[in-house]
């Protein structure tokens, strides 16, 4: 009789343990054999790539030297480690958006108007209000950085 139990048991041990793929449980479904596709750090659900909008704020005009000037790259990048890496880290969405490749989705002066003035820019501009919704309303905190400073993180940001 030992023996008769001792195999149902191990029977339906060995039917028991076979994977399982979904459950349902109140309406919610899980497939643990299915990855949740990550999504492209440069596409953003709502907001829109525009090269012409230059922002709100007083930079009107950059033009960027086809080399980049390393020397201004390499204050920019300081900048960015004290400043910047709260809320962006370069490869991947954070508190903020990743900033690498900006130049293919925003203008240079755009990016400048942004950090020189991100209080006018998420009151009046159409992207940087996009952005705000799309990033939970966590604001960029105006730094009070001078247009040389600006202008040493839009080098480096270049280099990303």
């Amino acid at each position: 009789m030992k023996r008769i139990l001792s195999g149902i048991a191990l029977t339906a041990l060995l039917l028991g343990c076979g994977e399982k793929k979904e459950s349902k449980k109140d309406g919610f479904e899980m497939n643990r054999n299915k990855k949740e596709e990550a999504k492209s750090a440069t596409a953003s659900q709502g907001v829109p790539v525009d090269l012409n909008n230059k922002g709100v704020g007083p930079i009107t005009s950059v033009s960027f030297e086809e080399a980049i000037d390393t020397e201004l790259a390499k204050a920019g990048e300081t900048q960015y480690q004290m400043i910047c890496t709260a809320c962006h880290m370069i490869g991947q969405r954070m508190i903020g958006p990743d900033l690498t490749g900006v130049y293919e989705r925003r203008s240079p002066e755009w990016v400048m108007n942004m950090i020189l003035n991100p209080d006018g820019m998420l009151k009046e501009d159409p992207i940087a209000k996009a952005l705000l919704e799309e990033y939970n309303g966590a604001i960029m905190l105006n730094q009070n950085l001078s247009e040389e400073d600006a202008r040493a993180l839009a080098e480096y940001l270049r280099t990303l």
